[in-house]
């Protein structure tokens, strides 16, 4: 295996003054409020449960998009084993809100420890898993090196490299090469990422190229009463969503909304943020424009005369994509690199986005051969795409070629499914037992 002197340097600190800066660390997110108090200690590897018996496989992803992406694949493992539990690791308190509601039996989600070498061999002395998945590309040197020191097989599923980490990494290049040299697969979701992760230094044999996960992901979940509800509530009124948006986003998004009700003037906007917790920041944009608006928290469903409503709430996006025929997918008309079109895809809603889709863009690609997407680049564009899916063949046609789309890529599941049972029974034998 290649040895690094950079990565044999991080070892060495990630043992001494790396645990230092890892108690500093903590505490600063804690007073930021980044860290889930109760529940502290997992970040030092304290685990938080005791270890289930028997085999059991650890997926470990950076955060809610990655975390979701595993659901039907961790659902099917489950199903096809009786005797495997899996552990699922992240690092966000977001991420572990959605797992808990999630995750399905015989699966369980803790906190990934911070990358200080006393947390990380605390958290393995404790979980012994059999074996280790990471998706897409998280690299944290001390947890891959004593994961790998341990004799734990680790494959990447989705694996997913941006240019700007590609770049990062290059600078690093002895240290990627050898944390890579670990891995024994990768599925990678594109041509780009495998030439990124082939310059690296990842052996080609060890990679294919499948596509995402997320295209044989199980559609987004949504309670069929409060569905039900909102429809009659809506009693036909036209609707179109903005699911996901950022910061910036949201006034482009309001002035293509004004723009519409022009020519609709009963057209209703679902405005969905990003992250739940800028509803109050937004609200205080929508009273200071003067819209007509009601709030999802503050317990009000959209009342006939608001032309907005602000559903400023965690893990509904699936009964907002079933409700609204049109979404704008957020994440694209900022710099943020776009956010998982396949949500909407599998709910037969048609999709716009913005030009900045960096994080998807081979399957961007795919939809807009498909034409399953549209690319708007402002308010006005933004508002001529709305205007013209408000024709139901029009949406409908969309819809129905991202559906498609979304349906060819369950085989990435099967093979995933395919290739982690194959590892797991291959692996190191009665851990748990």
């Amino acid at each position: 295996m290649t040895k690094s002197i950079a990565l044999g340097l991080y070892l060495a600190w990630s043992g001494r003054g790396g645990l230092t800066y890892a108690n500093r660390k903590l505490r600063q997110r804690l007073e930021e409020g980044k860290e889930d108090a109760a529940r502290i200690g997992e970040r030092r590897g304290e685990a938080g449960r005791p270890r289930p018996e028997g085999k059991l496989v650890w997926f470990h992803a950076a955060s809610v998009g990655e975390s979701l992406a595993l659901l039907e694949l961790i659902r099917r493992i489950l199903e096809e084993r009786e005797d495997v539990s899996v552990l699922v690791t992240t690092g966000t308190v977001t991420s572990a809100g959605v797992m808990a509601e999630r995750l399905p039996d015989r699966a369980f989600h803790q906190y990934i420890p911070l990358d200080a070498r006393a947390f990380v061999r605390r958290f393995l002395d404790h979980w012994k898993p059999d074996l280790a998945v990471w998706c897409e590309s998280e690299l944290w040197p001390a947890l891959i090196c004593e994961t790998h020191a341990r004799g734990v097989p680790m494959v990447i599923v989705n694996a997913r490299m941006s240019k700007t980490s590609h770049d990062r990494w290059r600078f690093l290049k002895g240290m990627v090469r050898s944390l890579l040299g670990r891995f024994s697969h990768a599925m990678v979701q594109d041509d780009i990422t495998a030439m990124y992760l082939r310059r690296l230094g990842l052996p080609p044999e060890r990679m294919e190229v499948t596509g995402t996960l997320k295209e044989g992901a199980a559609a987004l979940p949504c309670d069929e009463a409060e569905r039900t509800e909102m429809a009659v509530q809506l009693g036909g009124r036209p609707v179109w969503l903005a699911a996901s948006t950022h910061d910036g986003e949201e006034r482009i998004v309001l002035d293509a909304h004004d723009l519409a009700l022009k020519v609709n003037p009963r057209l209703l906007l679902i405005l969905v943020p990003r992250h739940p917790q800028r509803g109050d920041e937004i609200a205080r944009l929508l009273q200071h424009d003067g819209w007509t608006y009601n709030r999802r928290t503050a317990g009000e469903l959209p009342e006939p005369e608001a032309h907005v409503y602000l559903a400023d709430t965690m893990g509904e996006l699936g009964l907002w994509y079933r409700v609204s025929p049109i979404s704008f997918v957020g994440g694209s008309l900022q710099p943020i690199g776009g956010h998982n079109p396949f949500e909407p895809a599998a709910l037969g809603s048609a999709i716009l986005h913005g030009p900045y889709v960096t994080n998807f863009v081979d399957i961007y690609q795919r939809l807009t051969e498909a034409r399953a997407a549209r690319l708007v680049s402002g308010p006005d564009t933004l508002s001529e795409a709305v205007h013209e899916l408000l024709n139901p063949d029009r949406a409908a046609a969309m819809a129905h070629a991202a559906w498609e789309v979304v349906s060819s890529g369950a085989e990435v599941t099967d093979r995933a499914l395919d290739m982690v049972l194959h590892r797991l029974d291959a692996g190191s034998p009665g851990r748990g037992a």
